[in-house]
């Protein structure tokens, strides 16, 4: 069935070929959904007929967010932690471990319910594209579930089995190293399509995190890194080094790591609702982008160091704090979320793209940073089938 949706007072397509400036706005516009894709864009009083019709009233319409890094097969809660970090406490990776307890001792039917419900929360906020992690397992058949789990709701699936040192390989790190690399990426490896690594103090080096990438690569995955998150280090550019899709945080950045995003196609994918809840700094978007690096929004979402699955919440920190425009951050949080996924078919609304879209209750683009905290997603579509 097609649908035509029409009266569109800024269409954003984030296909800068299909209208003004860099996110692409095609104003008094139309579009129209068929098989799933986006079948023709154009002014209002030009579209064709459809089966069915929506009138966007003069609202803005643009792709649907691409989140390119969330952790969501979780069990349990960590909001005393968040308080604690709010009185003066600092963040460091070792609370994993309480989710990592909690989720051991859950169930499928608890991880995938808690799952189902954080998926249908994002998509409420405009999210259509969602990536999920494993990482709170850390077992072989921990992880396992955990992946085969997250691949229920999305084919984005990325193995975290490097996430930290479980409490069992306490004092032996390479022993752990090489069951991930080894049983584990075995085990997991068939419901994922990404590897990823925990490169940071406190959790793996650089050494470490180069044998599971090669691992990974080797089993078929490709590479993304956390990286830089708590201070400097090797993880950005292990990441350009091993063809990585994506480094991740990037909060702490030498001139070196800047330079190697610049100088590679791995993207930048900055997370500001982590800072928010760590009250670390925030990472230097403006940096990047002015060094020629491409990036990325996502939100993290994760129950320790930052429980928000809101996009809008994103673009609205990395305008305010991050030195990003708002147009710059929209791209960001679509086009920007689908370049670190290698997706060349979501994160835009031109002809040939998956039908993921979503019309706010707003004028234009910019009210979602111009008015934070505001719920404006007034409809959402994935694959031309409205689910809001």
């Amino acid at each position: 069935m097609s649908l035509v949706i029409h009266g569109i007072g800024e269409l954003v397509t984030a296909d800068p070929a299909a209208g003004d400036g860099p996110l692409g706005v095609l104003r008094d516009a139309a579009v129209v959904f068929d098989g799933g894709r986006v079948a023709w864009v154009g002014a209002s009083g030009a579209a064709p007929a459809a089966d069915e019709a929506v009138d966007a009233r003069g609202r803005c319409l643009l792709p649907g967010f691409v989140d390119s890094h969330a952790h969501l097969v979780f069990a349990g809660d960590r909001a005393d932690e968040f308080a604690a970090r709010m009185t003066g406490r600092p963040y460091a990776a070792g609370g994993i471990r309480t989710t990592v307890e909690a989720t051991r001792a859950a169930s499928d039917d608890a991880l995938r319910a808690n799952l189902r419900r954080l998926v249908a929360e994002m998509a409420r906020q405009g999210t259509t594209t969602v990536e999920c992690k494993s990482g709170y397992g850390l077992t072989v058949e921990q992880e396992r579930r955990c992946v085969r789990i997250a691949a229920e709701v999305t084919g984005e699936v990325t193995f975290l089995g490097a996430h930290v040192v479980p409490p069992e390989y306490d004092g032996d790190p390479g022993g752990y190293v090489r069951l991930v690399s080894g049983a584990m990426m075995a085990a997991c490896a068939p419901y994922a399509r990404w590897i990823d690594v925990f490169c940071e103090r406190g959790a793996f080096d650089a050494a470490q995190a180069r044998t599971v990438l090669a691992a990974g690569a080797a089993a078929g995955l490709v590479p993304r890194v956390h990286a830089n998150q708590l201070g400097p280090g090797p993880g950005v550019r292990l990441a350009v080094e091993m063809g990585a899709a994506s480094a991740d945080h990037c909060t702490f950045l030498a001139d070196a790591d800047v330079d190697a995003l610049a100088s590679s196609p791995t993207v930048a994918t900055l997370l500001p609702a982590v800072e928010f809840s760590t009250r670390q700094p925030y990472p230097d978007a403006r940096r990047l982008l002015d060094a020629g690096a491409a990036v990325a929004l996502a939100t993290d979402c994760n129950p320790g160091s930052g429980y928000s699955s809101s996009m809008a919440f994103c673009v609205a920190l990395a305008v305010r704090e991050m030195g990003m425009s708002p147009a710059e951050a929209v791209l960001a949080a679509t086009a920007g979320g689908a370049r670190a996924l290698r997706r060349g078919d979501v994160g835009r609304l031109s002809p040939g793209a998956r039908a993921d879209a979503q019309l706010l209750d707003a004028p234009s683009h910019i009210h979602l940073a111009y008015r934070p905290g505001v719920p404006l997603t007034a409809a959402v579509w994935k694959d031309g089938v409205r689910q809001v």
